[in-house]
């Protein structure tokens, strides 16, 4: 049994029960070790073989291992100490690799930050971790990322520490490039003893779809089981794979696709800062990129591209899409563009990396029906009705995973940790699903997305997935808006498609008359919007829209 008292620390023992941590130990899913004993082994067997590339920078391993080692040195002489929190806010540059790789080999826990988070976000994520030190950049797409963290200092006491990357770093900061400066390489009688895989490694926020981000703490174990399952059951990848890796590295999918599957077994990746498909295609061609992850779009975005003179990109052999289900169409698409690559699904969340994809040896029409089975051996998944049970076979209810790969809880959010970890073990994953009797599984949609109208239930991915198919819609999000009488109503927030005007009427004639769908479904109000808000990892914020619609009532 495990206890949700909302006063526990984040620890192994205070997650997993007794027996959970000796099957994943006798098993081989927690083998202990660390991101920086991986580095030490291939640094030893193949010091001269390229790990991180980025268009800029290569570095090999054992080039690798001295930067992050005595950058880790120069972080303990600054006062960071096992434990402490260091923030790394860097685009896709061999940087963040040589920084994630020296925080972890001193015992302190990597906190990312995406690029495209602001002050308010970071401010939020430096607060929240209490974060001593930080890594970043000066000007990027137009930003100043320096500035911004100079400004933030002032709010965040903690923060003692400011390392600059790529530009000039001013009084009372350091440069990147100095920290790293130097031809020793630092032992463990300065960089100390390897930390406790069972301890906080990394801190990675969710993405925003919430109004308030939240902190997933993984230890060492618990990152390295997605990170190894992946590279050995997924991507079967060998020392001569190349990933392919234009995700943000400071999020969940780059950081364990980009960083540590290829780590894993001593492959390599090449990193793309700015997402531009053609640059995309040209990078694969000339670094002989073998397999890669992105969200859905990125794939769309890619294909397009692939029309017009399109590199040699042979060299790719797997692309695993997160996001949603791959239609046949799309899968056929890819074949003739990537003439020997497979484009496969998978379903997972910054708390529990991977939980479901398909594999190599799924039919098409598996991978283009679910979002696979159980990604990992260790894996379990559930799906539950809302009154706790079971759903039944082909039954929409609430995905739920337990596993080795779970996080431990929300850092410093002990309320929300309780929230979602029930008592034996589960994590509650807040998206709704359907199991097949095979065990595959179909993400419909956020059990959040559920309007109640008048004690009626509407799912919103229902009534969107209607409306995405008239010729005037070009994206839409439907969302509740409150209401004296009935408790809540549905909204849709629609972005037109070129020179169309839709109107409520129009729309929801529509989904009566065409979809015939049921009439308490109907949206009761329309919102134009030129765009929908989005995270940096591709998701709708619904929380925004929410306020919009509220308003606009």
């Amino acid at each position: 049994m495990v206890t949700t008292d909302t006063t526990r620390e984040l620890t192994v023992a205070g997650r997993f029960d007794d027996a959970s941590v000796e099957m994943f130990r006798e098993r081989g899913w927690w083998r202990d070790g660390s991101a920086a004993a991986l580095l030490d082994r291939w640094a030893r067997e193949r010091p001269e073989q390229r790990f991180v590339s980025d268009g800029t920078v290569e570095l090999d391993y054992a080039t690798l291992r001295g930067r992050a080692y005595r950058l880790g040195a120069r972080l303990l002489e600054l006062g960071v100490r096992p434990g402490d929190r260091v923030a790394v806010q860097l685009p896709n540059w061999a940087e963040f690799a040589v920084s994630y790789l020296a925080v972890a080999r001193i015992g302190a826990v990597m906190v990312p930050i995406m690029t495209v988070y602001r002050h308010t976000e970071v401010a939020h994520v430096l607060r929240n971790s209490g974060a001593v030190a930080a890594v970043t950049t000066g000007q990027f797409r137009s930003f100043d990322h320096a500035d911004m963290f100079r400004s933030l200092r002032a709010e965040c006491p903690e923060l003692r520490t400011l390392l600059i990357a790529r530009s000039e770093a001013q009084d009372g900061e350091l440069s990147f490039d100095e920290a790293c400066a130097g031809d020793t390489v630092p032992d463990d009688s300065v960089l100390g003893p390897h930390r406790d895989p069972d301890l906080p490694h990394l801190i990675v926020y969710t993405s925003g779809t919430e109004s308030t981000a939240k902190g997933c703490v993984h230890t060492w174990n618990t990152l390295d089981f997605s990170g190894r399952g992946l590279a050995d059951d997924v991507f079967h990848m060998t020392p001569d794979d190349v990933m392919f890796m234009p995700s943000p590295v400071a999020h969940a999918t780059g950081l364990v696709v980009g960083l540590l599957v290829p780590l894993a077994v001593g492959a390599q990746t090449h990193l793309l800062d700015v997402w531009e498909p053609n640059e995309g295609l040209r990078r694969i061609a000339e670094y002989r990129c073998t397999a890669t992850a992105t969200a859905t779009p990125f794939v769309r975005m890619t294909l397009d591209a692939a029309r017009g003179e399109c590199p040699d990109v042979s060299s790719m052999r797997f692309w695993l899409c997160a996001g949603a289900p791959i239609p046949e169409a799309l899968a056929k698409e890819f074949a003739g563009v990537f003439v020997n690559g497979q484009l496969v699904p998978l379903y997972g969340a910054s708390e529990v990396m991977a939980a479901t994809c398909c594999h190599l040896e799924d039919s098409l029409e598996r991978m283009s029906s679910s979002d696979g089975s159980p990604a990992l051996d260790g894996v379990q998944i559930k799906i539950i009705r809302p009154d706790g049970d079971t759903a039944a076979t082909g039954e929409e209810g609430e995905i739920c995973y337990w596993g080795p790969g779970a996080i431990l809880g929300y850092w410093r959010e002990p309320e929300r940790s309780a929230a979602v970890i029930d008592a034996e073990g589960w994590h509650h994953m807040g998206d709704l699903g359907k199991a097949d009797a095979d065990g595959y599984v179909r993400v419909t949609g956020r059990l959040k997305d559920i309007i109640i109208r008048g004690g009626t239930n509407i799912s919103a991915g229902e009534v969107e997935g209607h409306l995405m198919a008239h010729p005037d819609v070009a994206g839409v999000a439907v969302v509740a808006y409150p209401d004296d009488r009935l408790g809540e109503r549905a909204a849709a927030v629609v972005v037109a498609a070129p020179g169309a005007t839709p109107t409520l009427e129009a729309l929801t004639s529509y989904l009566r008359d065409e979809r015939r769908i049921a009439p308490h479904k109907l949206p009761e109000r329309l919102v134009l919007v030129p765009e929908l808000p989005m995270t940096a990892t591709g998701k709708v914020q619904k929380f925004r829209l929410r306020e919009l619609a509220r308003g606009e009532a």
